[in-house]
């Protein structure tokens, strides 16, 4: 994906709140739209460099969107609607090959009473695929989520539902920075999505996880990373999560 050559640098000050922040850029204060829900605390770090996008428009109460955090020794993504897209490439380019053969990509599909990313429809049937966004990463491991989700667990659940319907179902975990090596949900900040994924799992639902190359001007799925149980990961059980 082709970020275009129009991100502004600026400094990040503090997060205001949930899709909020101030980012100092030119040497003046702005509001910055932070288009992720999770916490993020280990990217938003005051002071760091960040680079924003210009978003006009009338309604707007902000001119910016937060687009990447550069953590020092990487950059990451810190657009939670970046996976969808990133999703849709990959099926598209051949980059996700175990999803070849699907003639059409259809986003932002319904079932049930929940909104999936991804819908593929080919000969072979219908596959529905959730992608997740991915911020937080413990020494190497990357971290689903960083705060409570109930609608992460929602979307899981109805995978189950698609499978009983006799369609495919996949959710995709997009590490939205380069240095994971493997991926677990974490347990310790939402038992309930743990439990949710682990019961999706066994009833058949594919899952697969992904870092992502991150540059000023790219941003692409890279690697694809073995999921691990976090007690596997973290060897005692207790990471910072």
């Amino acid at each position: 994906m082709d970020l275009g050559s129009d991100l502004v640098e600026g400094r990040f000050i503090e997060r205001v709140n949930r899709f909020l922040a101030r980012v100092e850029v030119d040497g003046r204060e702005v509001g910055v739209h932070v288009a992720n829900s999770g916490r993020m605390k280990e990217l938003f770090i005051p002071g760091c460099r960040v680079l924003v996008r210009a978003a006009p428009g009338e309604h707007r109460k902000t001119k910016f969107d937060l687009a990447l955090v550069d953590m020092g020794h990487a950059l990451a993504s810190a657009d939670s609607r970046m996976p969808n897209a990133l999703v849709a490439e990959g099926v598209a380019n051949g980059h996700l090959s175990q999803f070849a053969g699907y003639s059409d990509i259809n986003r932002e599909v319904t079932f049930g009473d929940s909104r999936f990313d991804v819908m593929l429809e080919g000969p072979q049937g219908r596959c529905y695929i959730e992608a997740k966004s991915v911020t937080l990463v413990e020494d190497g491991v990357g971290l689903f989520p960083d705060s409570p989700t109930v609608r992460g667990a929602k979307h899981l659940g109805t995978l189950e539902t698609v499978l009983e319907a006799g369609h495919r179902a996949a959710v995709i975990f997009v590490i939205q920075r380069p240095d994971a090596t493997s991926f677990s949900t974490n347990d310790p900040s939402d038992p309930v999505l743990a439990e949710a994924f682990q019961s999706a799992v066994a009833a058949g639902v594919e899952a697969y996880a992904y870092n992502c190359i991150v540059t000023e001007r790219v941003l692409q799925l890279d690697r694809a990373l073995v999921i691990r149980p976090y007690a596997e990961a973290f060897g005692n059980g207790f990471g910072n999560g």
